[in-house]
């Protein structure tokens, strides 16, 4: 046990400050990502020093369960592919551009129509996909505009990190932590639906106390060109007005709009989710591969949208899979579970305050992994609470959550300077009333 735990914590440790100091390094063409790499060392030690044998890792990875990792990475990269092609058709572009275009002269009006196209389109599509998209097309707007940038990109970012809790396919976190407990599509909503809600009011009303004096000032009417677009398949005409790609992005939002159907009512018909939202990426895929070779002669297109998956939760939730394995066969998580579950309906404070602060010691998807475990057999109000922690607790630090890792990211390269303290600092003002609101509707629905 002793082993298991030194290896543990040092991993985690090492993770944490990969996040934190330098994330990526580049090696030729490709970033490769520090953080899932310490993971995998982790795991590999863990394995090398028999602290848990191979046998158990791979039972546990092929297991035929709702928890097993395969199953849900393959859900959530399906349900991020279908975005993926979304976004290259030119929706998620034409959406900003709208936004951009409409509020002439107001900023206040600006920040409310960006947080609500961010909120709605969060939880349809992932709290990730929103973030890559709109975080660009803030900071080179701003930029021509001459405002700050750092309200919008602060609610931008609150935003998709609060309203991913409405469904189940808005976070990855959702997904292990529901699927664990056997909790479907119809079930998670409704319980969610009204405390993310609740939450997305209160973060949206801390985030206008916060920024009131940025935002009275004028916006001026800024030029607008298409440099801010995401240079998929969409056209753009030389007055930066998006032609959109409309047969794919049409049979991108039915292949959406279907899935999401089919997981509302997976329960009763008893289909697995994973294979839902994987059979519902394939179709498009073919459809996007063959519509690309009519009319692009090419298969460039469809490659490119591929290319976008963040495959970098593969070997980062299949490490942190074995970590917490290998803690659960030495009995670590059944010390924490008797320390943090009680059987009551408080659970859920409990859980989802410490589940909080957790993501931003060991980054909110190994969280949720560890927390599954700790929340196995409780009661689904304990669950829900380590759901809520997963996505509220993003925005605490940027170590909460990989959508905090890819914003920051996007924002270095963007030229956009946003101190650590400062993040912090917005971070917490907005977390604390907003976990409490959410939590708080959670104890009476749950």
């Amino acid at each position: 046990m002793v082993l298991t735990i030194i290896i543990s914590s040092v991993t985690v440790l090492l993770m944490a400050l990969a996040v934190l100091i330098k994330p990526y390094v580049k090696i030729k063409k490709f970033n490769i990502g520090l953080y899932w790499v310490v993971c995998l060392i982790g795991a590999l030690l863990l394995i090398a020093t028999n602290c848990i044998s191979l046998d158990k890792v791979w039972a546990g990875i092929t297991a035929n369960t709702q928890v097993n990792p395969i199953k849900i990475l393959t859900l959530f990269l399906s349900m991020t592919l279908l975005s993926v092609y979304l976004g290259d058709a030119g929706f998620f572009d034409y959406v900003a551009d709208v936004i951009f275009r409409k509020c002439k002269g107001s900023q206040i009006k600006l920040f409310l129509y960006l947080y609500l196209a961010v909120s709605i389109l969060t939880v349809f599509t992932s709290n990730d996909v929103i973030i890559l998209t709109f975080t660009p097309a803030i900071c080179i707007f701003c930029k021509k505009a001459n405002i700050s940038p750092i309200p919008y990109l602060v609610g931008e970012f609150i935003g998709a990190n609060t309203w991913s809790m409405a469904l189940i396919v808005g976070n990855p976190t959702n997904v292990y932590l529901a699927q664990s407990a056997g909790i479907g599509f119809a079930e998670y909503f409704s319980v969610m639906g009204l405390p993310a809600l609740i939450g997305g009011l209160t973060g949206l009303g801390a985030l206008l106390l916060i920024f009131k004096k940025a935002l009275s000032k004028p916006l001026k009417t800024a030029p607008l060109s298409n440099e801010y677009h995401s240079h998929g398949k969409g056209i753009h005409s030389p007055h930066g007005q998006v032609k959109i790609e409309k047969p794919t992005m049409i049979v991108a939002i039915i292949h959406l709009l279907l899935c999401i159907l089919l997981l509302a009512v997976s329960d009763f018909v008893g289909i697995e989710m994973w294979l839902i939202c994987f059979a519902s990426a394939i179709s498009l895929t073919i459809f996007d591969l063959i519509y690309d070779l009519i009319h692009f002669h090419s298969t460039k297109p469809v490659v490119k949208s591929l290319s976008k998956e963040p495959y970098e939760l593969v070997p980062f939730v299949l490490s942190m899979f074995v970590i917490v394995l290998a803690l659960k066969e030495n009995g670590v998580t059944d010390i924490l579970k008797s320390l943090l579950v009680s059987g009551k309906k408080t659970d859920g404070f409990t859980i989802g305050i410490i589940s909080a602060l957790s993501s931003n010691l060991l980054n909110n998807i190994p969280m949720s992994v560890l927390f599954e475990s700790i929340v196995s057999g409780a009661s689904n109000t304990a669950v829900y609470g380590a759901v809520v922690g997963s996505n509220l607790g993003a925005f605490i630090t940027p170590v909460g959550a990989l959508a905090g890792i890819m914003w920051n990211k996007i924002l270095v390269r963007h030229d956009v300077k946003l101190p650590f303290i400062k993040f912090v600092l917005y971070g917490v003002i907005v977390a604390v009333p907003t976990l409490a609101t959410t939590l708080l509707t959670l104890f009476f629905i749950a």
